[in-house]
C-alpha cells in the first residue's frame, strides 16, 4: 500500500513539474515580441491591395510590434498603389517595407510603397525607383494631359516623402526621369532608413530605434529577438491572384466561348454550356480587375463579325484572315498594362487568336451548311440524285436510284443505261432528264 502511495506521489510530482515547465514556456512565448510578415512578389493591383489590407488588420489586432512587408514587384496600377499607401498611413502598428531578397526590386508603384513605409529597408543586390507614370487607357495623350499626369504623380510622391521626412528631390527624380537606385545610393540619398542582409539582421538593426508616426508621435521599436509570424494568403486571394493574370483570363475567355458555342450546336449536353459559362464569368471577373481598352474590345467584336461573314458568304479566306488579324491586335492591346508583367503575352495572343479563328470559322461553316440543308424524307430525298435507265424510256420506264427501282418519266426518249438525274416527282412517279443536259453546278458531287 505504501509502494502504491509513493508511486502516485511521484506521478503527481512529475505532472506538476511538466505543467510548470510548459506554463513557463508558454508565458515566455506570450511575452516574446512578434512581427507579422507579408510577402508581396506580384504586380500591384487590387488583389495585392487586399492582401496588404488584411495583413495590416491582422497586425493591428494580434498585438504585433510591426508589420514586415517583404517586397519584390515590377510595379502596377496607380489606383491600387494609392489604396495601399492609404492603408499604410492608417495602420496603428509600424509598417516596415523591405525590398528583399537579393535581386528583388521595388519598381514603379513599388517605390511609392517603399517610401510610404514607417521604415524603408533594402537588401544588398536590390534596386528601387523607375516610377514614371504610364498612361493606362491607350493612345498618346496630348502635351497638356501628359503634363497633368506627371505633375499629379510627382505631387503624390512629394506628399509621401514629406510626411516621412525623406529626400523629396531624389524621390522626384525617380518619378520625373525614371531614376533607379541601388541600396547604397538610396541610403546615401536618404530614401531608405537601413540596409540588411536578412529579416533577423533587419529587426536587430531596428531594435531600440525611434521612429516618427504619421501623426507626429514618437515610437521606440522593440524588435530584438522578435518572432516572425507569416501572414499567409487565403484561398480567395490565391484564386484572385490567378485570375488577375491576363493570360489566364484570356485563355478562360476563349475556351469558355468555344464550349458555349458547342452547347448551342449540340443542345442538351449541358456540361459544355455550364463549364463554358463558368469559365467566361471567371474571365470577365479577372479582366474587371485590370485596366481594359475599349478599342480592343471593339476589335474583338469586329473579329467575330468577320468570321461569321466568312462562314456565311465565303470570302475565300480573306475575311477569316482579317478576323484573325483583328483578334490578334485586340488580344494584344486588351489590357492597358503599365508594366510588361501585366500585359498579355504576344506568343499567347497570336497562338490563341489563330487557333480560335480557325476553329470558329470551321464550326460556323458546319453550322451554316447544316441549316441550309433541307430535311427531306421519302421521295423528296431523291430529287437531285443520279439515276440510271434500266430500260428505254419512251417516255416512261424503270430507273435505278440509290439502289432502288422506281417508275420514271422523261421529257424525251432515253436509251437503256443512260445517266439521268431526278428533277421532280408526282406522287411516286419520278421525272428525270439526261444528266449531261443539266448545269454543271447542279451535277451530283
Amino acid at each position: 500500500m505504501m509502494i502504491r502511495a509513493r508511486g502516485l506521489a511521484v506521478l503527481v510530482g512529475s505532472v506538476v513539474a511538466f505543467l510548470g515547465v510548459f506554463g513557463t514556456g508558454a508565458a515566455a512565448l506570450a511575452e516574446q515580441p512578434h512581427v507579422d510578415k507579408l510577402v508581396l512578389t506580384d504586380t500591384i493591383q487590387p488583389v495585392a491591395a487586399g492582401q496588404l489590407d488584411r495583413a495590416i488588420a491582422q497586425a493591428n489586432s494580434d498585438g504585433a510590434q510591426a508589420l514586415l512587408v517583404q517586397l519584390d514587384t515590377p510595379g502596377g496600377l496607380l489606383d491600387s498603389t494609392r489604396d495601399m499607401v492609404r492603408a499604410i498611413f492608417s495602420s496603428r502598428v509600424p509598417v516596415i517595407v523591405y525590398v528583399s531578397p537579393s535581386g528583388a526590386r521595388a519598381g514603379s508603384a513599388g517605390f511609392f510603397l517603399l517610401e510610404a513605409a514607417d521604415v524603408a529597408a533594402m537588401a544588398p543586390g536590390t534596386n528601387a525607383g523607375a516610377a514614371h507614370p504610364v498612361l493606362q487607357f491607350g493612345g498618346q495623350p496630348d502635351a497638356t494631359m501628359n503634363q497633368k499626369i506627371e505633375n499629379d504623380t510627382e505631387a503624390f510622391m512629394r506628399s509621401i516623402v514629406t510626411i516621412r521626412v525623406r529626400n523629396a528631390e531624389a524621390a522626384d527624380a525617380a518619378v520625373h526621369t525614371s531614376h533607379s537606385y541601388t541600396p547604397a545610393e538610396a541610403l546615401d540619398q536618404h530614401l531608405i532608413d537601413v540596409t540588411a542582409n536578412s529579416d533577423s539582421a533587419l529587426l536587430a538593426e531596428l531594435d531600440g530605434r525611434t521612429i516618427t508616426r504619421i501623426d507626429g508621435s514618437k515610437l521606440v521599436l522593440h524588435l530584438g529577438g522578435a518572432r516572425v509570424d507569416m501572414v499567409k494568403s487565403s484561398l480567395r486571394e490565391d484564386l484572385l491572384g490567378w485570375l488577375v493574370n491576363p493570360n489566364v483570363a484570356l485563355l478562360l475567355l476563349v475556351c469558355g466561348a468555344l464550349l458555349i458555342y458547342l452547347e448551342f450546336n449540340t443542345p442538351g449536353t449541358i456540361v459544355p454550356g455550364a463549364l463554358g459559362t463558368l469559365m467566361v464569368l471567371l474571365a470577365i471577373f479577372g479582366l474587371n480587375l485590370l485596366p481594359i481598352r475599349y478599342t480592343a474590345v471593339l476589335l474583338l467584336v469586329a473579329a467575330l463579325g468577320l468570321m461569321v461573314l466568312e462562314a456565311k458568304v465565303g470570302g475565300h479566306g480573306a475575311l477569316a484572315i482579317a478576323g484573325i488579324v483583328c483578334l490578334t491586335f485586340g488580344m494584344l492591346t486588351l489590357v492597358a498594362a503599365p508594366v510588361p508583367e501585366m500585359a498579355i503575352s504576344p506568343l499567347i495572343a497570336v497562338g490563341v487568336s489563330a487557333g480560335f479563328g480557325v476553329i470558329t470559322v470551321f464550326l460556323l461553316r458546319l453550322a451554316v451548311r447544316a441549316r441550309r440543308m433541307k430535311s427531306r424524307l421519302g421521295v423528296d430525298a431523291l430529287v437531285g440524285r443520279g439515276a440510271k435507265a434500266m430500260e428505254p424510256l419512251e417516255p416512261e420506264g424503270h430507273v435505278l436510284v440509290e439502289g432502288e427501282i422506281w417508275r420514271a418519266v422523261a421529257s424525251e426518249p432515253v436509251a437503256s443505261g443512260a445517266a439521268l438525274r431526278v428533277v421532280s416527282h408526282e406522287q411516286y412517279l419520278l421525272r428525270v432528264e439526261p444528266a449531261e443536259r443539266l448545269h454543271p453546278a447542279e451535277s451530283h458531287g
